[in-house]
């Protein structure tokens, strides 16, 4: 574990001690020490970020309120009839993922699965099963530092069809450009939403889906 990563995960931790306590202390002066925490997590994250000011970093990284959960980024892993991956190309860095983003409150990881294939690649999908479901900090899956903790939902989905007055070169703001790709010759992959460790893990249990879903 770097430095880097120490550190994070401390503040991470802090902030969440913060919030929790925030949402639940009836007295005062612990108040008072719990938004002490808060500001302690707000300025190691500040110093971690690049010297970005403490007011920017609250408003970025610790908005949440009450009970303090790991966020939920939902994938959607779907094949062609040729056993070639789904994949997006992120405009913010001109890397590549799987379909997929957070989970909005109301849906299902299903459902967000689905809506997502359509939304940022153009295609309809019908979920059919969990891949897995993974803790982004796990160190074998070689992810960068995140300000989240994260849980990532896997959902394996078959291809149905084209989205309707979508086109294939990018149908959502955020994405630059569609395409399937085998799976020994996959492009640049976006590291920040899915390593190459998780990608290879993702493509293994597709071919070989008849075992459990894989758990962190």
């Amino acid at each position: 574990m770097t430095d880097a990563t120490f550190w994070l995960t401390r503040a991470r931790e802090l902030q969440a001690l913060a919030a929790n306590g925030l949402t639940y202390t009836t007295d005062g002066y612990d108040r008072e020490r719990y938004h002490r925490l808060h500001a302690l997590a707000v300025e190691m994250l500040a110093g971690l970020g690049g010297g970005r000011a403490p007011e920017a970093i609250a408003d970025l990284y610790l908005p949440d309120r009450g009970y303090v959960t790991p966020k939920v980024d939902v994938r959607a892993a779907v094949r062609d009839e040729s056993g070639r991956l789904l994949l997006v190309r992120e405009r913010s860095d001109g890397l590549w993922a799987l379909p997929g983003g957070w989970a909005d409150v109301g849906d299902s990881p299903a459902r967000a699965a689905v809506r997502e294939t359509a939304e940022e690649a153009g295609y309809l999908v019908e979920a059919t099963g969990l891949v897995g479901l993974y803790d982004r900090d796990a160190e074998r899956w070689h992810h960068p530092p995140h300000p989240y903790h994260v849980y990532k939902v896997v959902v394996a989905c078959r291809l149905v069809g084209l989205a309707p007055s979508v086109g294939r070169e990018g149908s959502h703001g955020e994405i630059s450009e569609v395409g399937f790709f085998a799976p020994d010759d996959l492009p640049p992959l976006s590291v920040g939403r899915n390593s190459p460790a998780l990608v290879a893990r993702v493509l293994d249990r597709l071919a070989d889906p008849t075992g459990p879903a894989d758990l962190d």
